[in-house]
């Protein structure tokens, strides 16, 4: 009996073991496919079947941050081989045309890109910031009703963002907010507050009240013991949060294609747009994509330690 559960449980292993590798594929093969389109040549991006091997090149990242034409699809086919093409002038790597077939274009996507940056970066700490401050109120103190104080601002995230997003334009013009960084900034902290609150709860409850009673005894305020044990208890906490805070900000899309038109646009809003502008460029989509990936997977990266830990305990694990 125990060599049939040795084998049963070895041929429970492998199935395992393939089924995690394939799921590891699918999820992966997305990353690969943008990965490897923006750093292929324009008239490889779209080929069928499609070009597995070929010789990398960085022009798409450099078309970013540069002057580039804009193409029209109904004027040309085969740019490269149409009689109108003239190579002539040569504008940070990338070709310009003196035949009136193009537009000369300054890439959006920095300005996106940084916009993009100092709204998820700022919307983040303020919104860690506020909950943490909330959570350590409802967890500490008898707050009178605080069950439906705390159903309250766990509300605020059950509408979709598509939802309220055309009243808070209305209100956002209103008031001259429309298309501003403060506008931005103050929505998505507004909307991951009460994220914020509901996790940093469930982690500064983890943390015993006799640690504080005791610095109050040795002579510390209130304040200070909040910042002095509370906050570097907390520490994990406030990391898991922060990741989860910063990942919606920045990756959030309805709000920013709303509220924003030029001046504080950011990135998700902006990547897609360039397909439907002129004759659509997808190695240069597939490198703005590309690039936008990295803060994320960066700030992660550097978090790892305390998201993993925190998954163990705190709101998370409830």
């Amino acid at each position: 009996m125990a060599v049939v559960s040795s084998r049963g449980q070895r041929l429970g292993n492998t199935v395992a073991i393939a089924a995690v590798v394939v799921v590891t594929f699918i999820m992966l093969a997305p990353i690969y496919w943008i990965i490897s389109t923006s750093l292929k040549p324009r008239n490889l991006a779209t080929t069928n079947p499609p070009t597995i091997v070929f010789q990398p090149e960085v022009s798409p990242f450099v078309k970013l941050f540069t002057k580039r034409v804009q193409l029209k699809p109904r004027e040309v086919v085969d740019y490269e081989n149409a009689p109108w093409f003239e190579q002539l002038v040569f504008d940070g790597g990338e070709r310009i045309t003196r035949s009136g077939k193009g537009e000369i274009q300054l890439s959006g996507y920095p300005d996106r890109f940084i916009n993009s940056l100092i709204i998820a970066i700022t919307s983040t700490v303020l919104a860690v910031s506020m909950g943490t401050i909330t959570a350590y109120g409802f967890s500490r103190f008898k707050v009178k009703g605080e069950a439906d104080l705390l159903f309250f601002v766990l509300s605020t995230r059950m509408l979709p963002p598509i939802v309220v997003a055309i009243p808070m334009f209305l209100m956002y013009r209103a008031v001259g907010l429309n298309d501003s960084h403060l506008g931005l900034i103050i929505l998505y902290t507004a909307f991951n507050v009460s994220f914020a609150v509901w996790l940093m709860k469930g982690f500064i409850d983890e943390i015993p009240k006799e640690y504080e009673e005791a610095a109050l005894v040795d002579g510390y305020t209130r304040i200070q013991a909040f910042f002095r044990i509370v906050l570097p208890e907390a520490a994990t906490g406030i990391a898991a949060t922060a990741v989860f805070c910063f990942i919606t900000a920045w990756n959030e899309y309805a709000f920013a294609l709303i509220m924003t038109n030029r001046r504080a646009q950011t990135a998700p809003p902006f990547i897609p747009s360039q397909i439907g502008s002129g004759l659509p460029d997808w190695t240069v989509i597939a490198a703005g994509t590309f690039l936008f990936l990295i803060p994320v997977a960066i700030f992660t990266f550097l978090l790892r330690n305390h998201l993993l830990r925190g998954m163990s305990f705190g709101a998370i694990r409830k």
